[in-house]
């Protein structure tokens, strides 16, 4: 009996030795952690999340923790985090942030020292040039955007008139189509401040602001842009900013709009809806001057690396992705606008998806060779209210024109 105990626990003891021989190895992948963070609508959240769990398994050494809200929450939550420095890795940016937060081009990570993660070979000159702040390229536009007309071209027809081209086109439309009670253009506060300006540039034959960001008009400068608001007003061509409702694109009261690019949808949509066309029209211009002087465009939005980053090189690596990716170009469409990535924007070809009036929008703005960089200035909103009340003393007789734009000179001459 003890002898065949003694066997046994032998036995035992010779394999609990040859299993710590050979020990079982357990393979553990690191993980970097990256955050990443951008703003909009639930739509966008659930394709951006979608495209961000595609990313992670193409990618699996990488985690990336989101934030994300509206448009009003993420600007403020921004502004605290670039003073904390608390910033995700990789973020989406509005265009006069970079002015705002990165003046010397110090303010976010420099893009081109990590130009083997994100590919910008095929982004031209001219679009990258929107993202560079003192020499540095801070950001990457995601899609391009300009204020554009958008015209009933049925209403048009019904009376008889040709898309608008000039300024003279739309005052000769007014006197038709006014005993009706339809505007043949119109606009919201701030495409009618940028309206304006386009005319008064292409009348003076220079621009609104210097290089320097500061203001170039003189006070008789903003006279003429008073006079003509008042003129547009009094003549029926649009409705005084006051009244405008975009509701009435749909039910035919306007006949036409400034909207920008990545807004086609949203303001003529539902006209189309109703059955009327809607078409892009040139940029406004005098008999002088050619469509598109005085007029400005911008990045739709852009993407962004912190400067603070611990992970520079997997923030890329997310960046490129969000720009390139034929599946995330997929998911997100023209949500953003129409991709300016040749890569996603040939997805989008592939699949089919790039039509109707945001596109045809985006090819205008792209065609048109004399559009201008816009400077965060012009949209201000202190700025262009301000312009307004001045207006709004010429229209009611409250002041001349001439002491209006002098209080006006006075209040806006610095944007600083």
């Amino acid at each position: 009996m003890r002898k065949r105990l003694l066997a046994a626990v032998t036995a035992l003891c010779m394999l609990l030795s040859g299993c710590a021989a050979e020990p079982m190895v357990t393979k553990q992948t690191e993980q970097t952690r990256i955050t990443f963070s951008w703003w909009g609508n639930d739509k966008r959240t659930e394709y951006t999340i979608e495209g961000i769990e595609l990313f992670e398994k193409l990618h699996p050494e990488i985690k990336v923790d989101v934030s994300y809200s509206e448009w009003t929450g993420y600007e403020a939550r921004n502004r605290i985090q670039m003073v904390s420095q608390t910033e995700a890795d990789v973020m989406q940016i509005n265009f006069s942030w970079l002015p705002e937060f990165s003046p010397d081009g110090e303010g976010y990570y420099d893009l081109e020292s990590v130009s083997e993660e994100v590919d910008l070979s095929d982004f031209d000159a001219v679009t990258l040039d929107y993202g560079r702040r003192g020499g540095v390229l801070n950001g990457i536009p995601i899609a391009m955007n300009a204020e554009t007309v958008y015209v009933n071209k049925t209403l048009y027809d019904q009376y008889g008139l040709d898309i608008p081209e000039t300024w003279d086109d739309l005052k000769a439309a007014a006197a038709v189509m006014s005993k009706d009670g339809v505007y043949p253009m119109s606009c919201a506060d701030k495409a009618a401040w940028l309206y304006i300006i386009a005319y008064t540039e292409q009348l003076t034959g220079k621009p609104i602001l210097r290089e320097d960001g500061n203001l170039n008009f003189s006070p008789n400068d903003l006279k003429i842009m008073l006079l003509f608001y008042k003129e547009l007003v009094e003549s029926k061509v649009i409705p005084q900013i006051e009244y405008y409702d975009r509701l009435n694109i749909q039910n035919g009261t306007y006949a036409g709009t400034v909207a920008w690019v990545s807004d086609a949808v949203n303001y003529c949509g539902a006209a189309m809806d109703e059955g009327y066309e809607i078409v892009t029209a040139p940029y406004t211009h005098s008999a002088e001057t050619a469509s598109g002087v005085g007029w400005y465009a911008k990045p739709a939005t852009l993407y962004a690396i912190s400067k603070n980053t611990q992970h520079p090189k997997e923030a890329a690596m997310l960046l490129d992705f969000l720009l390139n990716d034929h599946d995330m170009a997929i998911l997100q469409s023209v949500e953003k606008g129409v991709p300016i990535s040749p890569s996603a924007r040939n997805a989008l070809d592939e699949e089919g998806l790039l039509s109707g009036l945001q596109y045809e929008a985006c090819l205008c703005m792209e065609n048109c060779e004399n559009l201008s960089p816009i400077h965060a200035y012009l949209e201000n909103a202190a700025v262009y209210g301000a312009f307004f009340d001045a207006c709004n003393l010429v229209l009611y007789d409250k002041a001349t024109p001439e002491e209006a734009a002098s209080q006006l000179y006075l209040q806006i001459h610095d944007p600083a």
